[in-house]
C-alpha cells in the first residue's frame, strides 16, 4: 500500500502522543501536525477528530508535493523532503 502524507490543523491542540493507524504523527505546532501512513483520508480525519473536543475545528488534507515552510521545528524540511517530491 502507498504511503500518504497528510497535513492536519485544529482549533485545539492535537495531542503529540496520539496513537493512530499511521506510521508517524509529526507535531509542527500545537495545532498543526503532519501524518504519514497508509490509511485513507477519512480514517486519519476520524482518528484525530475523536481525540479532540467535540467543538474543535479540524482540517485534514493529503499533500502531493513538499510544502513551502518557514520557522517550523528543526528537521521538518528534511522530513518532508524524504517523503514528498
Amino acid at each position: 500500500m502507498d504511503t500518504t502524507i497528510y497535513l492536519a490543523w485544529s482549533s485545539e491542540p492535537i495531542p503529540a502522543d496520539l496513537l493512530g493507524p499511521w506510521t508517524e504523527l509529526r507535531v509542527l505546532a500545537d495545532d498543526l501536525v503532519a501524518v504519514e501512513g497508509t490509511e485513507s483520508l477519512s480514517r486519519v480525519y476520524h482518528e484525530i477528530k475523536w481525540a479532540l473536543p467535540d467543538d474543535a475545528a479540524l482540517f485534514v488534507t493529503p499533500l502531493n508535493e513538499r510544502p513551502k515552510l518557514k520557522h517550523l521545528p528543526a528537521g521538518t524540511t528534511t522530513w518532508f523532503r524524504e517523503r514528498l517530491p
